[in-house]
C-alpha cells in the first residue's frame, strides 16, 4: 500500500488503460463515432472505480481511501480514452483522401487531409449553413472549429469517466469488508 493509493488501484489503472486500448482498437478504429466513446468510457470508469478497491480489499471504514483509489484508476482510464479519441480523430482528419461512393457523387476533389474533411462537411445536409453560422469560411477556420469541438468531446469523455469511476468506488463502499481479511502471507511466521 502506498501513501496515497493502494496497489490494487494501480493494477486497476493498468487494467483501465488496457480496457481503453482494447475498446479503441477493436471497435472505434472501425467506426469512429463520438457516441461510442461517450458510452464505453464511463462504463469502463465505473468498472475500474469498483475494481481498484475490490482488488485492494479496501475497508469500509476508509471512504476517503476508496475515493482516492477510484479516482486513481479512473483518471488513467479517462485520460487513455481521451488520448485515443483525439488520436483516432487526428488519424482520420490528417489522412482523409476524399473518397466517396459513386452513388453519393464520387470522390471529392481536394488535397488529402483537412481540405477533404472540410469538403465532407460542406457536402453534408445543412453543412454550409452550419459552418457559416459557426463562422467557418475556409480550411483554416474549419480546422480551428473542428479541433475546438473535438477537444470539448475529449473533456466530456474525461469528466464522465471520472464521475463514473467515483460512482464505482461509491458502489463498492457498502459491500467493502469491515475488517482486513487474513491471508496466507499474514499467517506465515
Amino acid at each position: 500500500m502506498s501513501r496515497f493509493v493502494d496497489r490494487g488501484a494501480t493494477v486497476a489503472a493498468i487494467v483501465g488503460v488496457g480496457m481503453a486500448l482494447t475498446v479503441a482498437v477493436s471497435f472505434l478504429m472501425v467506426i469512429p463515432l463520438d457516441i461510442a466513446y461517450l458510452a464505453f468510457a464511463p462504463i469502463s470508469g465505473l468498472l475500474i472505480g469498483w475494481y481498484g478497491n475490490q482488488r485492494a480489499d479496501q475497508l469500509r471504514s476508509r471512504p476517503g481511501r476508496i475515493a482516492l483509489n477510484a479516482a486513481w484508476g479512473g483518471s488513467w482510464t479517462a485520460l487513455t480514452f481521451a488520448a485515443l479519441f483525439l488520436g483516432v480523430k487526428l488519424f482520420f482528419f490528417s489522412l482523409d483522401p476524399g473518397y466517396r461512393d459513386e452513388k453519393m457523387g464520387g470522390a471529392f476533389t481536394c488535397a488529402p487531409g483537412p481540405a477533404c474533411v472540410y469538403a465532407r462537411y460542406l457536402a453534408a445536409d445543412g453543412g454550409p449553413e452550419t459552418l457559416t453560422a459557426a463562422g467557418v469560411s475556409d480550411v483554416t477556420s474549419f480546422t480551428e472549429w473542428y479541433w475546438e469541438g473535438q477537444s470539448g468531446t475529449a473533456r466530456l469523455v474525461i469528466g464522465t469517466t471520472m464521475i463514473a469511476a467515483l460512482l464505482g468506488g461509491a458502489l463498492y463502499w457498502p459491500s467493502a469488508p469491515n475488517v482486513q481479511r487474513r491471508t496466507e502471507d499474514a499467517l506465515a511466521p
